[in-house]
């Protein structure tokens, strides 16, 4: 099935979007077909030669249930100044909206705890931004890119995500009103220094309503 992404930018070097929750971003095993990549390359021809043939253009991931910004180059110049950017964390910053179940502990905090096969050390900045029901809408503002990072952490809160089957609650998924699809996290806003003109650009996808009405 094809698909087209919701464009919110783009020019000569970059092109940004704001991905649906279950839309792959590049082609994989089980997912040979229907990447975000596959209509850019339709779109923006030249993309199929930037980075690796297998995942042309693209310099960071999402989750396939996690919906929001995400940004891809189109030349290779851009693609390894982004690489560069993403790898290193210094200049990229990546905000994202998540309901939760339960509240934390406090308003706000930082958790810094490792994740992954190689404990690598992750940062993320949380921020309750309101509660009801039993669940809480939460942003984290995140210092590293780790796999699973948001996630990992919310459940170490003891807040998982909601619809997270992997680190979630099934049990506490059955018993909410709304009764989630996918796991209810959103990369609302995404922020690093243009690769051509080094100048600091900034674009948000707004919450679709499941994050909203949850």
């Amino acid at each position: 099935m094809r698909m087209k992404p919701h464009i919110i930018y783009e020019d000569e070097a970059i092109v940004v979007i704001d991905k649906d929750a279950g839309a792959i971003v590049h082609p994989a095993p089980g997912h040979e077909s229907g990447a975000i990549t596959d209509a850019l390359v339709r779109r923006f021809p030249q993309m199929a030669r930037v980075g690796s043939e297998e995942r042309p253009g693209v310099v960071h991931r999402l989750d396939m249930e996690t919906s929001g910004v995400m940004v891809f180059a189109k030349t290779q110049a851009a693609y390894l100044d982004l690489r560069r950017q993403f790898e290193s964390h210094d200049t990229v910053e990546k905000t994202y909206l998540a309901v939760v179940h339960g509240r934390p502990g406090q308003k706000s905090g930082t958790i810094d705890e490792p994740v992954g096969r190689d404990r690598l050390s992750a940062v993320s900045h949380w921020t309750t931004l309101g509660s009801h029901d039993g669940i809480s809408l939460v942003e984290f503002k995140i210092d590293t890119g780790r796999m699973h990072q948001i996630r990992i952490h919310a459940a170490a809160l003891g807040c998982p995500i909601v619809g997270d089957r992997t680190y979630g609650s099934a049990e506490k998924d059955r018993h909410l009103r709304r009764h989630p699809s996918r796991q209810l996290l959103h990369a609302v806003e995404l922020s690093f220094l243009h690769p051509v003109t080094h100048r600091r650009v900034t674009f948000a996808a707004p919450p679709p309503e499941d994050i909203i009405y949850a």
